[in-house]
Order: structure tokens, then C-alpha cells, then sequence
């Protein structure tokens, strides 16, 4: 009955994407501003909320630092995992378990070292009181996927709402890989909260298989959201020259990197078709590359125009990124903040309503979206 179940809403997610990806004609608008909370930050890579009065952010040289009642403290967190701080590595997303008010269970995603100076995408948690993180352990190391490669580590983390834990991989700049259902590069996994797989995911009973994989085809998923009313995961990932690209992800759906993309080689040819039978189409691309990175829902009543919509940190045109959905189909894209000449990279909706904002420099700010 699984198989059957996972067939049919892989049919189905296929179907929905079968009509070429939509691109849109982006409107500049200058009618936000910000408010920087604090800067000095390292190339920050992600926030957290632990609580109103309480934030985490991670530093992706490989230190996680704290907010407290609106101050940075001087001091990292201790007990943090020793990472591959090199190229795109280092230490990625941080995530307050479901329960954590209970549990007090702090999940990191990050490059762990591996073989001869090499590094693969790993998750774990560990206990988080008191600003001290304690007893770390990793839940789930991408072993087949390390490589002497430092690009391409994916490494966003989301919870649903029945407690799945969802972790991206890149193809580790190597692009084959993204279509060896063996190997957990260019995928995103499904993983219960201790890192066991759970035994409805679309491979799990396929021997040789890398079990953990919900979806493949990806190239480097860099933001990952959970949409308000379905409570799927959405995500946002880099194409090549061109082809960056907004999926809904569903379990056991092949998104086509690199047999299919909208993008091209750096150096200007082809790399595949646009379109295949069996492949899914993204819901939107955008040509030429923004390089998008955290992404959010606005559900918050401090925007009460944007409802609903998606926005992305944009690294490569500087920007904040702002989609509009109708259903499934794109209907508008409005780049904001164009004018600051940020890198956001993570965009992340606070327990006040406020959109926050990761700027991605060796003096990185954390901002306030002012609507």
C-alpha cells in the first residue's frame, strides 16, 4: 500500500508540473526599509528563535552566537561540532526541535570533515541551556557524499508538522550524482528526529538504495519553508548560468538536475533539455540567476499585503526576493532592498510577525524588515 500511496502522489506531482516552469518580469519597489539589531557578524548563515527574548545565530566559519534581549554576546556558544570552514562549508542551519520547550533539543547542520581533507553535509542536536550546548551528536553524516569539493552542501534543516525533520544536499558540485538514488548528494532526506528512516519513505524498502532520499534531482537546495496551508515543504535552489528554481517538494519526485534545467554552463552551452517526461517542472525559475538562499512564508499581520507569499534571500543580485502565489502558479516578483547591495542569506519570520534578515559579509548585520 505504501509503494501505491507514493506512485500515485508522485503522479500527481508530476502532473501539477507538467506545463514549462514559469519566469516572471520582476518589479523594483523601495517601500521598506530596515532596522539593523546588530552587526560584526562572520558570514552569519541562519537564526533561530529559542525564544521571544532568545536567538541563535550560526557563523558559518563554525560559531554560534547568541542574542539576548536584543545583545550579541561577546562569547560564541560552546559545543559546537568542529567543521569544514573552507569554500561553501562550514556551519550551516540551526533549529529548535518542535518540543523543545521540553526537550531542549538544538539541531545544527554543517560540513563535517571526512576522509583526506574532505567534508560532507552531517545533522545532529544536542541540549541547549542555559547558552551552552551539550552532549552533541550526530543524527545523520552524508558519508557517501563526502568529497575533497567544498561547494554544493545544501545543508538547510526544517521540521513539519507531524515532527519530520527535512535536511537538503547538494550534488557536492559534482552533478551526476544528483540523479544515483544510491547517493544522498542533489537530494532532500526524510529523517524521524533521531535520524532513524522512516519506513514510508518512497526508497526505504528498495534494497541499495540510500533510504533517507524524499526527493532527488536537486542541484543545491539553499532555502526550505514550510508552506502555511499544506504543510509540505517548499524550497528554493541554485541553478548553474541561470536556472535557480522554487519546488514544492513531494515524496518520490525525480526535479530533473541536471537531465533537465533551465540553466547553462558558466562558460555558455546547454547542459540539458527544459523538459522530460517523468521530470519535474519547478513552479517558477529565475533566468538570469539570483542565487536564492533562506526563504520564508509571510504569515505574519506586520505585512498584512503579502499573505501567503514566499520571500528569498537573493546572494548574487542583492536583494530580498518576494513571489506571490496563486495555489501553485507564480502570479508576481518584487525585488526589495535592491538599493542596500546586501547578500541576504537567511530570511526567517519572528515569533513578533517581523521578517529578519541575514546579511552574508565578514561584517554581516542582522536586520529588521520595516514594513
Amino acid at each position: 500500500m505504501r509503494s501505491l500511496i507514493t506512485v500515485t502522489l508522485t503522479a500527481l506531482s508530476l502532473s501539477a508540473c507538467a506545463d514549462n516552469a514559469a519566469t516572471l518580469s520582476p518589479q523594483s519597489n523601495d517601500s521598506v526599509t530596515t532596522t539593523t539589531l546588530t552587526d560584526g557578524l562572520h558570514h552569519p548563515w541562519s537564526l533561530a528563535f529559542v525564544s521571544d527574548k532568545e536567538w541563535l545565530i550560526t557563523e558559518r566559519r563554525g560559531t554560534l552566537r547568541r542574542l539576548v534581549d536584543g545583545t550579541l554576546e561577546d562569547d560564541p556558544v560552546s559545543g559546537v561540532p568542529q567543521v569544514v570552514a573552507k569554500g561553501q562549508g562550514g556551519l550551516f542551519d540551526v533549529m529548535p526541535h518542535p518540543d523543545f520547550a521540553d526537550n531542549q533539543r538544538l539541531y545544527l547542520s554543517y560540513a563535517k570533515p571526512c576522509g583526506d581533507d574532505g567534508g560532507t553535509t552531517a545533522v545532529g542536536y544536542g541540549t541547549f541551556r542555559e547558552g551552552t550546548l551539550k552532549d552533541f551528536r550526530d543524527i545523520y553524516v552524508a558519508e557517501k557524499a563526502c568529497t575533497n569539493t567544498a561547494k554544493h552542501f545544501g545543508g538547510r534543516i526544517l521540521f513539519d508538522n507531524d515532527g519530520y525533520l527535512f535536511v537538503t544536499v547538494g550534488d557536492r558540485g559534482e552533478r551526476d550524482r544528483a540523479q544515483d538514488t544510491t547517493d544522498p548528494a542533489g537530494s532532500v532526506l526524510r529523517l524521524h528526529d533521531d535520524g532513524r528512516i522512516p519506513d514510508d519513505n518512497p526508497l526505504a524498502d528498495q534494497p541499495g538504495k540510500a533510504a533517507a532520499i524524499w526527493s532527488w534531482g536537486h542541484r543545491n537546495p539553499q532555502g526550505l519553508a514550510l508552506h502555511p496551508q499544506s504543510g509540505k515543504p517548499w524550497l528554493n535552489e541554485h541553478g548553474p548560468r541561470g536556472g535557480d528554481e522554487i519546488n514544492a517538494v513531494a515524496a518520490g519526485v525525480n526535479y530533473g538536475w541536471p537531465e533537465i534545467t533551465y540553466g547553462r554552463e558558466y562558460y555558455g552551452p546547454s547542459i540539458g533539455d527544459t523538459r522530460q517526461d517523468g521530470l519535474a517542472q519547478p513552479l517558477l525559475h529565475w533566468t538570469p540567476s539570483i542565487a536564492p538562499s533562506g526563504m520564508a512564508f509571510v504569515t505574519g499581520d506586520r505585512y498584512p499585503d503579502w499573505q501567503g507569499d514566499t520571500v528569498h534571500g537573493a546572494l548574487k543580485l542583492t536583494h530580498l526576493n518576494k513571489v506571490a502565489f496563486d495555489g501553485r502558479k507564480p502570479v508576481s516578483e518584487v525585488r526589495l532592498l535592491e538599493d542596500a547591495g546586501n547578500r541576504i542569506r537567511d530570511v526567517r519570520q519572528g515569533p513578533d510577525g517581523y521578517l529578519y534578515l541575514l546579511t552574508d559579509s565578514n561584517n554581516g548585520a542582522l536586520l529588521r524588515l520595516e514594513p
